[in-house]
């Protein structure tokens, strides 16, 4: 259950920073452009938090 859990967390981060970006690039002028940096960026971010999160997994 707790390898399901990491596995959501780290989906929701990487759509929460891919959202970031698409959000702040659209105040900017360039949504996709920096909506694909947030993807990117994503799962670095999500490996990071789900690392932090579950140590023992």
């Amino acid at each position: 259950m707790r390898a399901a859990n990491a596995g959501i967390m780290l989906l929701v981060v990487v759509c929460l920073c891919a959202l970031v970006g698409y959000a702040l690039g659209s105040l900017v002028g360039l949504p996709i452009a920096i909506g694909l940096a947030g993807l990117i960026i994503g799962p670095i971010v999500g490996v990071a938090f789900v690392r932090s999160r579950f140590r023992d997994l």
